[in-house]
């Protein structure tokens, strides 16, 4: 590397402190998931997440940080890798932090990255030991996010969200998964290709069902298996649910009949998973 593309690489980060400045009106607008869409971009916030994307091999797009914060130990961290890879960087004043970060709990530092989609691995690919989870039309992005975390958490290979599902990307989502969105691979799709693609599916293909005939906890399931839940509300729909290879059912003693869609995950991807997962 020549020494002016290190300079380069080690530019100066801009001080900005008015609200009208454009790249906060740009970085502003990507809590809205029309702007997301548009721009492939997102905004992740906190240095333990930041590093988080670090660690798992993230490219950083820009960096902002609060003046005077740069003597913390993991911010600086933070700008020497954003120096390192060439990424904006921004240092800004309380005001327009406030405008930026999360109104709950703000932190001092986020980060701008380009969003990453995988596609639907092709099944012969799949390991046996593999568990992937589907996702049909999740509306609440809290939901998600902590879906997210629990699959980092038990090793699921990915997720496949199918039809309108509500974004990953969003600050809501985000926030719940903790830094985890950076490391399982999701995909979408809608529910032709997905079916389509089931068809060579060769492990197991478990839905969570209130219908289900077997108790999820007593099922033998074969790898690589495929676990898909339905949305908040109607559950699977029709077309996905005939697919199943197997219906399972959290059993209930109580008067309720379903869990909320993130415990129900929670359960039934730790019974799946317990095989693999050691202290």
């Amino acid at each position: 590397m020549s020494e002016r593309d290190r300079n380069l690489r080690r530019a100066p980060p801009e001080k900005i402190t008015s609200l009208q400045n454009a790249r906060v009106k740009a970085i502003r607008a990507l809590d809205m998931r029309k702007t997301r869409r548009e721009t492939g971009l997102f905004v992740a916030e906190g240095a333990a997440v930041l590093m988080s994307a670090r660690d798992v091999g993230w490219d950083l797009e820009t960096l902002v940080y609060l003046s005077g914060s740069e003597d913390e130990g993991a911010t600086q961290d933070l700008i020497n890798w954003a120096q390192l890879s060439g990424a904006e960087g921004l240092t800004v004043n309380a005001a327009v932090l406030g405008k930026l970060a999360a109104k709950d709990n703000p932190q001092s530092v986020l980060g701008v990255f380009k969003q990453r989609w995988a596609g639907l691995p092709a099944p012969e690919t799949v390991a046996e030991t593999e568990t992937w989870l589907v996702l049909e039309e999740v509306r609440d992005p809290g939901n998600l996010g902590t879906i997210i975390r629990t699959s980092d958490a038990v090793g699921v290979s990915g997720i496949i969200l199918v039809g309108n599902c509500c974004d990953p990307y969003s600050r809501e989502a985000l926030r719940a998964t903790m830094g985890s969105v950076f490391a399982v691979p999701l995909v979408r799709t809608d529910q032709g290709a997905f079916l389509s693609w089931l068809e060579d599916w060769v492990g197991d293909v478990v839905g969570l069902h209130l219908e289900g005939a077997e108790d999820f906890r007593k099922a033998d399931y074969a790898g690589p298996q495929l676990i898909v839940m339905g949305s908040e509300g109607p559950g699977l729909s029709d077309a996905i649910s005939a697919a199943c290879s197997k219906r399972v059912k959290i059993p209930m003693s109580g008067k309720l009949d379903s869990l909320n869609l993130a415990v129900a995950t929670a359960l039934t991807l730790y019974q799946v998973r317990g095989p693999n997962l050691q202290l």
